[in-house]
């Protein structure tokens, strides 16, 4: 029986999955996926992701905006959002977070949204799912100065590629850390040292699918899906020293408290 791991964050909603979810759902299931939570982006992947959660045992949903979708979003989108967060299997706030790297949101509006953001989290009593590209610092920050309004944290610094101090940022603040398929590329050291760093009971693995897919598929394989998730967990597992199965056993646990899951 193959080790049990949860992709904790997946985009099922995508394009990509439109003619073979099913089946895609089928591979995760036999490659020892127990759960995955679909993740939002704007108001209709949040409605999309909800839906999915509600049709398939095996999924869970967040609902947000992430930033990158802040400036399209219509003035009613946010109120919208608010109320799809009591939906059943909707397990997190998000994606939110900062993004530097791309110039499709003016920062002070991606501020903003952060905000509203980590306060329905607190709100709500879910973790929140945070994005962070090339905006360590400013993401930081903010969540500090939350912090210090609101105590500890709870949430997850998605598809982590910053360097240590941050990580030990965000530890600090009481945030889990998780790692998607860059943690196997070949010029990846610094990431992987991060992640050898990480304390075990803040790791969670994801495959932020359809995108980042894994050493040995990347190259062969142009879409990532939740069965690849055990090729990052394994890639985990020998940064700690640990077998696939005690990586395994330790990334669920860690997502079934965090997000909780059943």
């Amino acid at each position: 029986m193959p080790p049990v791991w949860i992709d904790t964050h997946a985009h099922l909603d995508d394009p990509a999955f439109q003619q073979d979810l099913e089946l895609v759902l089928a591979r995760a299931s036999a490659a020892g996926v127990s759960r995955v939570i679909t993740i939002a982006t704007t108001l209709a992947t949040s409605r999309r992701a909800v839906e999915l959660a509600q049709e398939h045992e095996m999924l869970a949903a967040s609902v947000g905006i992430q930033p990158n979708h802040v400036a399209e979003a219509a003035a009613a989108d946010w109120d919208q959002v608010l109320s799809l967060v009591a939906q059943a299997k909707v397990v997190a706030v998000g994606e939110t977070g900062l993004d530097r790297h791309w110039d499709f949101t003016p920062f002070a509006q991606q501020e903003d949204y952060f905000q509203r953001h980590l306060e329905l989290a607190q709100r709500s009593g879910l973790p929140v799912v945070i994005h962070c590209r090339e905006a360590e610092a400013d993401t930081v920050r903010m969540l500090r100065d939350h912090a210090d309004r609101c105590g500890s944290l709870r949430g997850v610094m998605h598809s982590f590629t910053g360097d240590w101090p941050t990580a030990e940022a965000c530890l600090a603040l009481g945030l889990h850390i998780s790692f998607a398929g860059m943690l196997t590329y070949k010029n990846a050291d610094a990431l992987r040292e991060v992640a050898a760093r990480t304390p075990r009971e803040r790791l969670l693995v994801e495959t932020d699918s359809p995108y980042l897919v894994p050493v040995p598929l990347r190259g062969k394989s142009k879409r990532n899906e939740p069965a690849h998730v055990a090729l990052t967990g394994a890639c985990l597992a020998q940064l700690h020293g640990l077998s696939a199965e005690q990586m395994a056993e330790i990334t669920t646990a860690n997502a079934r408290r965090l997000f909780a899951l059943q």
